[in-house]
């Protein structure tokens, strides 16, 4: 197939796999809103989405291990019994020795009842990752993969087409979010996976290209934690082939446009900023160590949050 010829890759009709990293808010005083939480929490799983927590969305990287787990706790609590769940599995803080540590946080999410997915991390960075993944897939019954751009942490790392294909052979691998933010090369995964593995999940991590679900990518995005229900409704008018999805789709993608640009990683204070603008949070902050948007960061997204409720009642 052409690079540009996408008329055998589009899936009209195709409900994705939805799963939402839902954003861990902050009080002002820097303390996490467990409350705030568990209230957004229980909304994206409402919606019919998938909630994965401990991602870069909710602080995971910044999080201590007890704190993690504190989260894994609440989740369960909150849930109930037998929901499904994503949640980050990390080396950061758990031992010294990185392999350890990845494992640890593997139990303790297998434990809660959640599908581990490996953070990126140093280490991984300059590790053999099929070897790795082997190892660590063999403590789940089920594991998520994770390539994460450079844009988004200084040690994200995406692998070469080679090393994709020795990680679609791992039989607990059950997918890997790709977060390149780059089309090509998750057209390219997406043409691998039919090649060799049809049921192995390519969860796009592409906040600036959502609708890549028109051509068999599933998601994990951090954009959805903006508006849990739109993407939702926006999911089950492109099953029903509903020509609305359109608007509704170009709608948060002009979220997206907004929220992800330069220093991406402020995207999460977007994400506090459009939740108190859109009423759905009375007064979120993001992480203490979280780069901040500007003062009139509001005044953007009020508009584009408007849009999308525009958009969204359009198609009642």
């Amino acid at each position: 197939m052409s690079p540009l010829d996408l008329s055998s890759r589009f899936r009209p009709g195709r409900k994705p796999d939805a799963v939402s990293a839902v954003l861990l808010p902050y009080t002002a005083a820097g303390r996490m809103d467990i409350d705030g939480f568990r209230r957004h929490l229980l909304r994206t799983h409402a919606a019919g989405l998938r909630p994965a927590l401990n991602m870069d969305t909710g602080f995971g990287p910044e999080l201590t291990p007890a704190e993690r787990r504190d989260i894994l706790r609440v989740t369960t609590e909150a849930l109930g019994p037998g929901v499904s769940f994503v949640a980050g599995a990390f080396a950061f803080g758990e031992d010294p020795d990185p392999m350890k540590g990845y494992l640890k946080s593997i139990e303790s999410v297998v434990r809660a009842g959640g599908t581990p997915i490996i953070f990126p991390s140093p280490y991984l960075a300059g590790a053999d990752v099929p070897a790795v993944y082997r190892t660590l897939a063999a403590a789940a019954p089920a594991i998520l993969g994770f390539e994460l751009g450079p844009q988004f942490a200084p040690f994200g790392r995406i692998f070469d087409l080679d090393t994709v294909a020795a990680l679609m052979a791992i039989p607990n691998l059950a997918g890997i979010k790709h977060s390149s933010l780059s089309r090509a090369a998750e057209m390219d995964r997406l043409e691998i996976r039919d090649r060799l593995r049809p049921e192995f999940r390519i969860y796009t991590g592409n906040d600036l290209a959502i609708d890549m679900i028109m051509y068999g990518s599933d998601y994990l995005l951090g954009l959805s934690t903006f508006d849990p229900d739109s993407f939702a409704l926006r999911d089950s008018l492109w099953a029903a082939g509903d020509p609305r999805f359109y608007a509704l789709n170009d709608a948060l993608q002009a979220v997206g446009f907004a929220a992800f640009r330069d220093p991406v990683p402020a995207y999460k204070h977007s994400a506090a900023v459009y939740l108190k603008v859109d009423g759905r949070m009375a007064d979120p902050h993001p992480h203490p160590a979280c780069i901040r948007r500007p003062a009139w960061e509001a005044e953007l997204l009020a508009p584009l949050a408007a849009l999308v409720h525009r958009a969204a009642t359009a198609t009642t």
